[in-house]
C-alpha cells in the first residue's frame, strides 16, 4: 500500500491505528507521564499522541514522519490544542532520523515497526534515542491464533512477521527490553479503524473517478473489506506494549 493510499484511506482519522481516545488516555496514565518529559514519536502520523499528551500532561516532543499530508494535519492539531510551542514535527525517514543519543524520556513507534524491518529492529532504532531509564511504547500486531496460509495471503502478511502474544514478549526480551504493560485493541476498535476507511475511500472514488490511482484504490478497497471480514477479525490482534530496557 503506497503512502498516498494511506493518506487517502486515513483522511478522516485523527488516530492512525486501532487505539480509541479512551485507550490513548489510558496509556498516558499507565506511563506515569510528568510535565516536562520529552517524547520522540517515530512515524508519528497526524501527531495525535504528541498533541494530546502535551495538552494533558505538559510534555515536550518531536514527531517524525515521511508524509507531508499527515505532518500538516499534526501541526494544525497542535495549534488547535495550544501546544505548538512545545512540539516539533519533522519530515524525515523515521528509520534513519538522527538525534542526540539518549535524549528522550520516552520513544514511541505506534504501529509502524516496518521502519526497522520488524519488532526487534525497530526496538533497536528506538533504544538509541532513549535515556537509560526511559520507556519505549511500541504498537504491534500479533496472531490471536495460528493463521492458515490463505489468511496470510489475503491479509498480505507473512506468517513469521508477527507471532502470538507470548511470542511477542519473547521478541521483546530478545531485543533487550522488559514488558511492563500492554493495552490491546478490541474487535470493535479494529472495526472503527479499518471499516471506517471503507466509506472514506468510497467517497474519494466517487469524487475522483478519473484519478490515475482510482483503479488500484478500488481494488484495494475490495481486498481490504474481504480480508478484514474473512480473516482479520478472527486472526489478527493489535496492541501497544509499554517497555523499558533490561
Amino acid at each position: 500500500m503506497s503512502l498516498r493510499f494511506h493518506e487517502i484511506a486515513e483522511a478522516r482519522h485523527r488516530i492512525l491505528n486501532p487505539l480509541t481516545d479512551d485507550k490513548l488516555e489510558l496509556i498516558g496514565e499507565i506511563c506515569r507521564i510528568a510535565p516536562g518529559m520529552r517524547l520522540l514519536d517515530l512515524a508519528c502520523g497526524k501527531g495525535e499522541l504528541l498533541s494530546r499528551w502535551a495538552a494533558d500532561y505538559g510534555i515536550e516532543g518531536v514527531g517524525v514522519d515521511i508524509s507531508k499530508v499527515f505532518l500538516s494535519a499534526a501541526r494544525t492539531r497542535a495549534q488547535e490544542l495550544g501546544v505548538a510551542d512545545r512540539l516539533n514535527f519533522i519530515e524525515a525517514d523515521a528509520a534513519t532520523y538522527v538525534e542526540t543519543p539518549e535524549t528522550f524520556d520516552m520513544v514511541s513507534c505506534i504501529g509502524a515497526t516496518w521502519i526497522g524491518g520488524g519488532l526487534e529492529g525497530t526496538l533497536s532504532l528506538m533504544r538509541r534515542h532513549m535515556r537509560p531509564d526511559g520507556l519505549a511504547l511500541v504498537g504491534e500486531c500479533y496472531w490471536i491464533s495460528p493463521p492458515p496460509p490463505e489468511a496470510c495471503e489475503s491479509l498480505a502478511v507473512e506468517k513469521d512477521l508477527f507471532t502470538s502474544l507470548a511470542g511477542t514478549d519473547e521478541r521483546i526480551e530478545e531485543a533487550g527490553f522488559e514488558l511492563l504493560e500492554m493495552v490491546l485493541a478490541s474487535p470493535d476498535s479494529w472495526d472503527r479503524y479499518v471499516a471506517s476507511q471503507w466509506w472514506t475511500i468510497s467517497d474519494w472514488l466517487r469524487d475522483n473517478p478519473a484519478d490515475p490511482d482510482a483503479p488500484a484504490m478500488r481494488d484495494f478497497l475490495t481486498r481490504a473489506r474481504r480480508s478484514h471480514l474473512e480473516y482479520g477479525r478472527q486472526y489478527l490482534g493489535w496492541g501497544v506494549f509499554v517497555l523499558r530496557p533490561q
